[in-house]
Parts: structure tokens; sequence; C-alpha cells
């Protein structure tokens, strides 16, 4: 079964850094686009940043400069820098991506993972 997992998230000060993670486990044979989200509470989820498989980004004005993506194809992985976090920023952050398999590609979500930015 293919699955996005994430890691890295938890409380930070702001100012400070987190540096996420989202590994695509199970029989993936590549990785295309793949992406990070956000949902804050009663809020809609929110596109953050993309990186096609050829190293193309781009990012929400909300976190250009600030945040920054990047992937390992060979890992089926992606990550997320996150610089100068502000309380703003706190929600659950959520890895997407277009992933192959058994012939077939798919677009997958992770489970998400909190990340809390303290005053």
């Amino acid at each position: 079964q293919v699955q996005l997992v994430e890691s890295g998230g938890g409380l930070v000060q702001a100012g400070g850094s987190l540096r996420l993670s989202c590994a695509a486990s199970g029989t993936v044979s590549y990785s295309e686009t793949m992406a990070w989200f956000r949902q804050a509470p009663g809020k809609q989820r929110e596109f953050l940043a993309r990186i096609t498989r050829g190293g193309s980004t781009n990012y929400a004005d909300s976190v250009k400069g600030r945040f920054t993506i990047s992937r390992d194809n060979a890992k089926n992985t992606v990550y997320l820098q996150m610089n100068s976090l502000k309380t703003e920023d706190t929600a659950v952050y959520y890895c997407n991506a277009d992933l192959a398999s058994d012939g077939f590609l798919r677009n997958y979500w992770g489970q998400g993972t909190q990340v809390t930015v303290s005053s």
C-alpha cells in the first residue's frame, strides 16, 4: 500500500526554524510533482509550495522567501525548510504527491504533521 508519511513537525518559537520531511512508502516506481499544503483551525487548506521532478518550484506569496521546498527523487521524499516562522504559520502541514505504482499515476495525501509557533 502506497503512503506518504510526514515527519518533523513540533513546537517552535517565533523566528525559529523547522524542517519537514515527507517520504513515500510502499511499491512506488517514481514520483512526479510533490507539494506542501497546510490547514489552520477554521480555515481552508492552503497551498504552500510545489516542486516538479525536474526541480522547478513555485511558492505561495505567504511563504516566499521564508520556506524552501526540495526533494530527493531516489528516495521519493520531499522536504520543506521553514525559516523565520511566525505565529500565523501554526497549522497542520500536509504533503501531496503524484506517485507511480503498479503502472498507474495517482495523487496521494499524507496524514499531516502539526506545527505550532509560539510567540
